[in-house]
């Protein structure tokens, strides 16, 4: 006997509550399911880079990234802020304890983004398509009467569980578990700004770092203006603690990241629109500053040349100085082994410290490196600063085996550099972690561009007369 249609209509429809509330379960306890459920037309399995992201926040939240800071690089339109807005929801839902503060570059950002979370939890955002997050997280509600836009609380807190500022404002009235920074550099002519982006990081560390509560965790979303913007400088000065991802507008196969979003002509007109170095830092992560670099790739080493009993095999240990030009002019001092054709950078002394100072630190430098000779350039005061070198490193360090030589540099500061840019490239090699040990002359070698407009040269003056002692001493 067949079953009536409306027995079967029944049936339908109890299946459905049963998949929607399993749907319902998972989205509470997985952040990719909760974007799918609230927004099915955004968060598509095709769209794998935005899965990726999602499972990436998670890992980040459960800990099984075990890094404090989370770095986002991602171009514009592709959903990093609008994801960024739902995993502050999702957090929410997993503890309505939990406190955040957002920065954005202006305050009329940051509200927006405090006001968006702020209507998702009460369900005022009518472009969810499926479930709103009380059908998902029925507890977690904003507390009567404290819901400002940018500053409110959740029902059952004590505490403020949101706050949203900008660089230059206040984190005051809240601790933070979780700090999200959302694209604080505005534009190009801010990327190119050296007093902003310093008053990006004392706001950063100074304000919103201080108001951390465990787990202090940080998220920092940003296009990828400068290499010395908040993020280029906290991996320089945070990698250990740093966990990066980065998406491409346009794949190293030429493919788009999502052609629904942008298609490869769309991009073409926005390099034609804004031109090519703009669009590279906004919809590839090319910093501006990197665009021209004249050191494209720096070779590195993990184990220093030893034979089988773990002698070493440098040929001999060498140095070159470059004293600072003006009181501004960085003093640097490399010191390198030298095997087959190759120099392993061992130490670099790279300071705008005054003589007085770098003339015993080199010496003890020479002593403690076992350096067997080095070149000194003589202009503008360093032959004095060589005497004095020598003359510490025999009477206060008791060294008679650093030979220790001074000569007039007079060839082209700038043509020299350019010239023997190959030759550094493929055959100075630096320990795998001198971004940390050395973080200045890293930056200025980095950053260095051919094209010229570089503040310091000092680190690559020093650096290419590594190259010409190795072709004295026949490499």
């Amino acid at each position: 006997m067949k079953k009536s249609t409306a027995h079967n209509r029944q049936e339908i429809i109890e299946y459905l509550k049963l998949q929607e509330a399993l749907a319902v379960k998972k989205a509470r306890r997985d952040f990719w399911s909760f974007c799918c459920l609230l927004y099915p037309e955004f968060y598509k399995e095709s769209r794998w880079y935005l899965k990726e992201l999602c499972r990436t926040l998670q890992a980040f939240y459960s800990g099984e990234i075990n890094k404090q800071i989370l770095i986002i690089n991602m171009p514009p339109r592709h959903g990093k802020t609008f994801t960024a807005r739902l995993f502050v929801l999702w957090l929410f839902g997993q503890n309505p304890g939990t406190k955040i503060i957002t920065g954005s570059y202006n305050q009329i950002l940051s509200g927006l983004f405090a006001q968006q979370t702020r209507d998702g939890i009460l369900m005022e955002n009518r472009n969810v398509k499926h479930k709103y997050f009380t059908d998902i997280f029925p507890d977690t509600t904003i507390k009567q009467g404290d819901a400002a836009k940018g500053f409110w609380s959740l029902d059952g807190s004590e505490e403020k569980n949101y706050l949203a500022t900008s660089p230059g404002g206040t984190a005051t009235g809240i601790g933070a578990n979780y700090l999200i920074v959302d694209d604080i550099i505005k534009n190009n002519e801010e990327a190119v700004n050296e007093l902003v982006k310093d008053k990006h990081w004392e706001w950063y560390n100074n304000t919103l770092v201080q108001r951390m509560e465990r787990p202090r965790k940080q998220i920092l979303i940003m296009t990828r203006w400068a290499s010395d913007d908040l993020v280029g400088r906290t991996l320089e000065r945070k990698a250990d603690k740093c966990h990066l991802i980065t998406y491409k507008a346009v794949q190293n196969d030429g493919s788009m990241l999502c052609d629904e979003i942008m298609t490869k002509a769309e991009y073409e007109d926005i390099i034609s629109e804004m031109g090519d170095s703009i669009a590279s830092a906004n919809y590839q992560q090319e910093p501006i500053d990197l665009k021209g670099r004249l050191y494209t790739k720096f070779k590195t080493y993990d184990r220093l040349p030893e034979d089988e009993l773990g002698n070493s095999l440098f040929e001999g240990i060498y140095s070159y100085t470059d004293t600072a030009d003006e009181g501004s002019d960085y003093l640097c001092n490399i010191i390198w082994g030298r095997y087959m054709r190759d120099a392993y950078v061992l130490d670099v002394y790279y300071t705008q410290a005054g003589m007085e100072i770098t003339e015993s630190e080199t010496a003890r430098r020479f002593q403690n490196f076992e350096v067997n000779r080095s070149r000194i350039e003589s202009n503008n005061g360093g032959s004095g600063f060589a005497r004095n070198v020598r003359r510490i490193s025999e009477e206060q360090f008791k060294n008679f085996k650093t030979v220790i030589k001074w000569f007039h540099q007079s060839g082209n500061k700038r043509a020299r550099i350019i010239s023997n840019a190959t030759w550094v490239m493929e055959h100075i090699l630096y320990p795998s972690d001198w971004r940390q040990k050395w973080p200045e002359y890293h930056a200025a070698m980095v950053r260095y561009q051919r094209d010229g407009g570089n503040k310091y040269d000092d680190a690559p003056d020093c650096t290419t007369g590594v190259a010409e002692t190795m072709y004295k001493l026949g490499a």
